[in-house]
């Protein structure tokens, strides 16, 4: 059987490893929605300083890293700490099917009912993006930085 050459390479969520940590942290949002998203270099070390409860990955379409996530999660409270797809991949279908396989993911924790994110607001914020995947704005803001608490209620598949 051979693929079809026309659809878009498959979407996974990967461990980093010493290997494929460079690649990743080359992986960069437009100059525009830099103040949106932490470089993937810091979430990493900020990673590393929380292993109890930070859970990341490279997103990868086929064999070509795309984007970083990173989950924060605890027993009953999964939030989506980080979220990056690459400028150059950008509207190509990867971060929504990312999304998915995260969802997936966090539907296997214990207790996952629902998964929480934060969201800068203004010109060029991701809450649309996070609308179509299901979120809805709470209400809420972040008391450190202001950003506005979204949250996806988790359906079995």
């Amino acid at each position: 059987m051979t693929s079809d050459p026309t659809s878009p390479p498959d979407v996974s969520l990967r461990e980093i490893t010493r290997e494929t940590l460079w690649p990743v942290l080359q992986l960069e949002v437009a100059p525009e929605q830099r103040r949106f998203v932490a470089s993937n270099a810091i979430s990493i070390a900020q990673a590393h300083f929380h292993p109890e409860a930070a859970w990341f990955r490279a997103i990868y379409a086929g064999e070509t890293p795309v984007g970083f996530l990173m989950l924060h999660d605890e027993p009953g409270a999964c939030f989506l700490w980080r979220f990056m797809i690459d400028h150059r991949f950008q509207g190509l279908g990867y971060g929504r099917r990312a999304l998915e396989r995260l969802l997936d993911h966090v539907r296997t924790l214990p207790g996952a009912a629902e998964i929480r994110t934060s969201c800068v607001p203004g010109d060029g914020t991701p809450i649309p993006f996070y609308e179509k995947a299901g979120f809805t704005l709470t209400g809420e803001a972040d008391e450190e930085g202001g950003e506005l608490i979204m949250v996806a209620v988790l359906s079995l598949r």
